[in-house]
C-alpha cells in the first residue's frame, strides 16, 4: 500500500496522484504505474501495456490509491479486472467526482475488494487535496458538521482537565481504550483515573454535538420517510407490535427519532452518555425510563430483560467499541430477541439540499462515499461474533440497517 502511494508522487503536477501496483503470491512486485506516467494515457491504459508486455495473466493483489473513473464514468479498475484475474483489491479512496453508487463499481459489487487503512487513506487525500477539496464530498458544504467534531470537543475537554493531548493525539487513539492508555502512559496516572477522564470528555463532547442537534442538518431532513424505512426493517424482524415489547434505546441523542418512532410504547427504556439528550426524552416520553449508560457498558441493566434492542446511527459514532457494545446487547436481550441497529451512510449538502452518501474519513473533511457499507460490514461481523444469528443488511437512501437475532 505504501508502495502504491510513493509510486503515485511520481505523477507530474498539477494532476491527479494515482497510483498502482500489482503483486504476485509471494509478495513480488509485478509491475506498477501512476497516472500521467505515459502523456494522455491513464493509469489503466500504461499499466494494461506493461501486463500485455510481460504476459501476465494474472496476480495475487492489486493496490490502487484512488477507485478512478474514466472519461466515459466507468472504473478503471473494472476494466482492468477484464483482463487480468486477481485475487486480492485494496483500495484507496473512491474518486472525488463519486458521488453516488454505481452499477460497475468493483467495491460495492465484489467480495474481494478491502480497503487501505485511515493513516494512508489520509495520506492519499493529502496527496490530492486540490480535487478533493472542491468535491461534494468536502463536509464544509454542511457547516453543522465542519464545525462540530468531537475529535476536537474531546481534545479540549481533556485539555481543561490538564490533558493537553492534540487533536492529532485524539485521532491517533480513538479507541476509549486507547486513549486511556495514552494518557495514562504520558501523564503518569492509574488507568481507572484516565478512564473516567476520557469517559467525561466523550459525555461531553456528544452532549455539546447531539444533546441539542437541530434536524435541520441531517440526512433525513431529504428523506421524509425515513420513519417509514425503520419500520420496514422491524417489520421483517419481528410480527409484534412494536407498543407490546420491551425496547431497549441505546443512544438516543436529541430524541427527535425516538420520539418519532416510541411515542406510543409503554415499555421502553432510552440509554445514552448524554445526559442532556436523555431529559429531552423524558420531556417527550414521561413514561419512558432513562438510563446513562453507554453502549460499550449496560451494567445498570439486567441480562435477558429486552425482547428489543434499537441503536441508530450510534455503532458508527467516534471512540466506539463495536464488540463491547454487541456483546452487551447480546447479554441484555431475551434468547430470540430482536436487534435493529444502523449506520449513518449520508450527509445533508445544505446548500442543494441533497445527501452526500458516506462517512466521514476521521481526522479529515472528506466524506467516504465506501465507508458507510465498510462499517455496517464489520458491524456484521460482530454481532455475528457477540452471538447472534440471521444478520441482514438493509441499506437505504440515508442510513444502512442491520437485523439480528439473539442466540
Amino acid at each position: 500500500m505504501n508502495y502504491a502511494i510513493r509510486v503515485a508522487q511520481r505523477a507530474p503536477y498539477p494532476g491527479r496522484r494515482v497510483g498502482v501496483a500489482l503483486v504476485s503470491e509471494h509478495n513480488e512486485l509485478i509491475c506498477s504505474a501512476f497516472e500521467g506516467e505515459a502523456r494522455g494515457a491513464s493509469w489503466y491504459r500504461t499499466l494494461r501495456s506493461k501486463i500485455q508486455e510481460l504476459g501476465t495473466p494474472s496476480a495475487h493483489s492489486a493496490y490502487l490509491t484512488i477507485n478512478t473513473l474514466s472519461a466515459a464514468s466507468s472504473f478503471e479498475l473494472a476494466e482492468l479486472l477484464k483482463v487480468v484475474r486477481i485475487d486480492r483489491v485494496y483500495i484507496g479512496l473512491p474518486d472525488p467526482a463519486l458521488t453516488s453508487y454505481l452499477d460497475d463499481d468493483p467495491v460495492t459489487r465484489r467480495g474481494h475488494v478491502h480497503r487501505f487503512p485511515d493513516d494512508l487513506q489520509r495520506e492519499i487525500l493529502e496527496q490530492n487535496r486540490d480535487f478533493y477539496g472542491v468535491s461534494e464530498q468536502n463536509i464544509d458544504c454542511n457547516p453543522h458538521y465542519s464545525t462540530h467534531r468531537i475529535s476536537e470537543t474531546v481534545s479540549s475537554r481533556l485539555r481543561l482537565m490538564g490533558f493537553a493531548l492534540t487533536r492529532s493525539d485524539v485521532n491517533a487513539h480513538r479507541g476509549r481504550v486507547a486513549l486511556a492508555s495514552l494518557i495514562c502512559q504520558r501523564y503518569g496516572i492509574e488507568y481507572k483515573e484516565a478512564d473516567r477522564a476520557v469517559n467525561n470528555a466523550l459525555s461531553e463532547a456528544f452532549d455539546a454535538k447531539y444533546g441539542t442537534y437541530d434536524y435541520a442538518y441531517d440526512a433525513r431532513a431529504a428523506n421524509a420517510g425515513w420513519a417509514d424505512d425503520f419500520m420496514a426493517v422491524y417489520r421483517r424482524s419481528s410480527t409484534r407490535s412494536l407498543t407490546a415489547v420491551n425496547i431497549l434505546n441505546v443512544g438516543v441523542g436529541a430524541g427527535h427519532e425516538a420520539a418519532a418512532l416510541f411515542s406510543d410504547c409503554p415499555q421502553i427504556t432510552f440509554a445514552d452518555i448524554a445526559e442532556s439528550g436523555l431529559a429531552n426524552i423524558s420531556g417527550r416520553i414521561p413514561l419512558s425510563r432513562t438510563v446513562v449508560s453507554s453502549a460499550e457498558d449496560l451494567s445498570a441493566l439486567p441480562d435477558n430483560s429486552f425482547d428489543l434492542y434499537i441503536s441508530l446511527r450510534t455503532y458508527n459514532s467516534s471512540f466506539f467499541d463495536t464488540s463491547a457494545a454487541a456483546s452487551e446487547a447480546h447479554r441484555v436481550l431475551k434468547p430470540g430477541a430482536s436487534i435493529i441497529v444502523s449506520v449513518a451512510n449520508g450527509f445533508l449538502y445544505t446548500q442543494r439540499g441533497c445527501v452526500v452518501p458516506g462517512l466521514i474519513i476521521p481526522g479529515t473533511e472528506f466524506v467516504d462515499l465506501y465507508r458507510g457499507m465498510d462499517t455496517a460490514n464489520l458491524i456484521g461481523t460482530e454481532l455475528d461474533g457477540a452471538g447472534f444469528k440471521d444478520v441482514r443488511m438493509f441499506p437505504t437512501s440515508t442510513e444502512i440497517y442491520l437485523s439480528a437475532v439473539a442466540v
